[in-house]
C-alpha cells in the first residue's frame, strides 16, 4: 500500500457520475476504490511500474 496519497480530480457528466456511484454502491465499493483499481490495471497493461522509479514514464507521448 502506498504511504502517501494525492488527489486526482475528474470532470464528468453528472448523469454518468450518478450511474457510476450507484453501480459502485451496489457492489459495496467506493468510487475511489474502483478508480484506483482501474488505474492499476491500466498501468499494468502498458507495462508501467509504479512501485519504484525505474520504469515510471516521466514524459509519455500521448497517442491519439
Amino acid at each position: 500500500m502506498e504511504s502517501k496519497t494525492a488527489r486526482f480530480t475528474v470532470l464528468m457528466d453528472p448523469r454518468k457520475k450518478q450511474a457510476f456511484e450507484t453501480l459502485c454502491a451496489s457492489q459495496d465499493l467506493t468510487p475511489s476504490q474502483v478508480v484506483r483499481q482501474l488505474i492499476r490495471e491500466y498501468l499494468e497493461a502498458h507495462g508501467v511500474s509504479y512501485l519504484d522509479d525505474s520504469n515510471v514514464v516521466k514524459n509519455p507521448q500521448i497517442k491519439k
